[in-house]
């Protein structure tokens, strides 16, 4: 028989047996760079109209008829408003303009004192005129008077203006903001008006105001809604506090980006109605602090007095 052949003996080479040895780890040599770290790769930028357009649909799917709800029973409690112009366009954004962080009541006494300091046309001998009161309004109104004399207003020295304006709060905020803005219009071509804007689409005449220093979203779309209809939704503290107490707008966005939120829920019919009657709402009922929920005609449907409401 021929005898079994003998394997030859392994060199041990500390590996278990069926696994393969791993290579020890080389050492960079001294002087070599390191690989630089890879970068994640860049999320696409999602455009901000169609996360809104996005949100109104599922809004409308998750809690359906939740818009027409709130403006119907609004109505209900309040009436419903139907647009009428207040002031004229160049007033209306000065005002607009002292009303920042401000009571409406306090911008009113400021605008009467540019009024008073720069008349443009002599004051009625007897001054009991009515404040016209307007909806959604915070303050008791202004009388029906010329406006102030908008040339002497940009042109007066800084410290003269801060000093008429104090009565509506940051008056050294605000008097560089409408000397800045009555240049803007001056420099457009058009002196102290704001008629060109009428016939510009709602986001162009938006755009426009905006790019204005101290003019964001909130103040160009009150400007352009009450003085042409224009259809924009202000969103000012009121209207952001009801609205994300109701679960209108999503968590986590903020009062500029809500505007194009409402833009995609709104239809351009629908804005006028929805900024006063919200912004009354807040201010009547949705306080800040201690809202009335007992007797919040929205209750049945806002995510504030019950997280689950639907």
């Amino acid at each position: 028989m021929t005898p079994a052949r003998m394997s030859k003996p392994r060199a041990d080479t500390g590996a278990k047996p069926g696994r393969v040895a791993k290579a020890a780890p080389q050492k960079p040599r001294r002087g070599a760079k390191a690989a630089p770290p890879q970068k994640p790769a860049r999320q696409p930028k999602l455009d901000p109209d169609e996360v809104a357009r996005a949100w109104a649909a599922r809004l409308e799917v998750e809690r359906p008829g939740l818009l027409s709800f709130v403006l119907d029973r609004l109505a209900e409690a309040n009436g419903r408003p139907v647009w009428q112009p207040r002031l004229d366009p160049v007033s209306e954004l000065i005002l607009t303009i002292l009303t920042a962080n401000s009571a409406d009541i306090n911008a009113e006494v400021a605008f009467g004192a540019l009024r008073d300091t720069y008349p443009s046309a002599p004051r009625p001998p007897r001054a009991s005129l009515e404040p016209q009161t307007w909806p959604g309004w915070g303050g008791v109104g202004l009388p029906d008077l010329p406006p102030p004399d908008w040339a002497a207003v940009e042109f007066a020295p800084i410290p003269e203006l801060t000093d008429v304006i104090r009565p509506g709060g940051l008056a050294n905020q605000k008097a560089p903001r409408i000397q800045a803005a009555l240049r803007a219009l001056v420099a457009n071509g058009g002196g102290y008006s704001l008629e060109f804007l009428a016939p510009k689409s709602p986001l162009e005449a938006r755009d426009w105001l905006s790019a204005i220093p101290g003019i964001g979203k909130k103040t160009a779309s009150v400007v352009l809604l009450f003085s042409f209809g224009t259809p924009l939704m202000p969103v000012d503290r009121h209207v952001f506090r009801v609205s994300q107490r109701v679960g209108l707008i999503p968590v986590g966005v903020d009062a500029d980006a809500a505007h194009d939120y409402y833009l995609a829920m709104l239809t351009p019919e629908q804005m006028y109605e929805a900024h006063v009657s919200l912004i009354t709402h807040g201010r009547r009922t949705c306080h800040a602090r201690n809202p009335d929920c007992e007797h919040c005609p929205l209750a049945p449907r806002c995510r504030y007095f019950d997280p689950k409401a639907e």
